[in-house]
């Protein structure tokens, strides 16, 4: 077996030519592709070999030469080893322009299609804005302490964070009182993470817990509780989620002020990371959709009725699909509790190659499809849309999308009419947009 080339020390001076899909800056040394943490386009850079692989070397930045207009200081403290930002060192603009770039790369790469029309991108807040999250928890020995927080990029190991500039301030502001409370606990070292549930009315931190509580720790974890802030905890699995009072779990409630909808949610279940997008992408959605009082809709992977519900106060009647069993359950609720009487909520795998339902046989003037990343061949292959005259596909993975809108043009004779991204994760890689298809 061939001895791995030993890591060169040596630092390399290198300009940077472009940027990669996840944000790392791209150059080649002889020939051979170095991506470079935290690098931006058109950068004079000494940089150092951070790993070596067969195909490409990785890299990280000793000093800047030149730097690109783009960049700008990091907020966090933390973001050099945190692995919840990529992103940092650019500014907003940048960024979402970059997300745009890599959109339509992988419609035109993956699809061989690009829209007709390049939607404007759909901003919202930069910091604080991140009302969903599952955050490690880990006492390290060597520290002699507890950390809470993201996986240091491309590592297993917890960052060593004091606080979060993303999440929303309730609890960005808490991870060292967090970590005091954790450190006091007799089972500190059997608690493996922290699921995080930012709502309109409370927020909820969940504690996943792998071995019972004593007393004195109930006692601490009630006197961390606070108006604003409810526990709830986890021995099991999702089904053993309770309140730390025991008492009847609390409603959760975000809010379509603008549609008159109030949506109730549990603290493990799936919403839009970002509120203020999430209110800004459905209002749009129901643009490019154009309900109307005549329209059959479906809502493809529905959720809660994120989509369902603003869409069946416009249109005749919505009906919506999902897998999971418990959102549906919530989708139905949600329906009542508003008093939507014209939708109809459906248990099924989207995903299942063989599926055989109902729903596929009818007739559906518009279609709302927001799969998650894997994207949604399986179901767009085997639904005819023989009736269907728009389709909004939302998307968090571009190449998928890319995938999809292939079929969807190429197959089933819809056109791309117009497609667009949305900063739904401002300072990370991970990239949402939008597609109109139309007939």
């Amino acid at each position: 077996m061939p001895r791995r080339k030993r890591l060169s020390a040596e630092p390399v001076t290198v300009s940077i030519e472009s940027l990669s899909h996840e944000g790392r800056g791209v150059t080649h040394i002889n020939g051979k592709t170095v991506f470079v943490d935290e690098a931006l386009p058109d950068e004079q850079l000494v940089i150092q070999y951070t790993r070596q692989h067969s195909r490409f070397d990785e890299a990280r930045i000793l000093e800047i030469i030149k730097p690109s207009a783009d960049r700008i200081p990091a907020r966090c403290d933390s973001y050099a080893i945190c692995g919840g930002c990529s992103f940092q060192h650019a500014n907003s603009h940048y960024q979402i322009e970059h997300k745009q770039r890599v959109m339509l790369e992988q419609l035109q790469h993956k699809g061989g299609i690009s829209p007709a029309e390049i939607l404007p991108p759909l901003p919202g807040p930069n910091w604080g804005y991140r009302r969903r999250a599952r955050l490690g928890v880990k006492y390290v020995e060597k520290k002699q302490k507890v950390l809470i927080g993201f996986r240091e990029k491309r590592s297993t190991f917890i960052a060593d964070i004091k606080c979060c500039e993303v999440l929303m301030p309730v609890v960005g502001t808490l991870f060292e009182d967090l970590q005091e409370l954790i450190s006091k606990l007799s089972i500190y070292r059997y608690l493996p993470q922290i699921e995080v549930a930012v709502a309109d009315n409370t927020t909820v931190l969940v504690f996943r817990h792998l071995q019972d509580l004593t007393v004195e720790d109930f006692d601490l974890l009630r006197g961390f509780e606070r108006n604003n802030i409810k526990i709830y905890l986890q021995p099991g699995g999702i089904d053993t989620v309770k309140p730390l009072s025991g008492e009847k779990e609390m409603a959760l409630v975000y809010l379509l002020d603008e549609f008159g909808i109030e949506f109730e949610f549990l603290p493990t279940d799936f919403i839009q990371i970002n509120g203020d997008i999430n209110k800004a992408m459905i209002k749009l959605a129901l643009e490019l959709i154009e309900p109307c009082k005549q329209d059959n809709v479906l809502d493809l992977f529905c959720g809660l009725g994120n989509f369902s519900l603003p869409i069946a106060r416009q249109s005749k009647q919505v009906t919506g699909i999902e897998g999971d069993t418990g959102l549906i359950n919530r989708a139905k609720h949600n329906a009542r509790k508003n008093n939507i009487g014209n939708t109809d909520f459906y248990v099924a795998n989207l995903a299942d190659q063989d599926l055989q339902a109902n729903f596929m046989n009818n007739n559906y003037e518009k279609v709302v499809i927001d799969p998650p990343r894997a994207g949604a061949i399986e179901i767009i292959e085997r639904m005819s849309f023989r009736n269907t005259q728009r389709i909004v596909y939302v998307s968090c993975n571009p190449a998928t999308l890319a995938r999809d809108a292939e079929i969807l043009v190429k197959e089933k004779g819809f056109r791309l009419q117009k497609a667009g991204v949305m900063d739904m994760f401002p300072h990370t890689s991970h990239i949402e947009s939008i597609a109109l298809f139309t007939r």
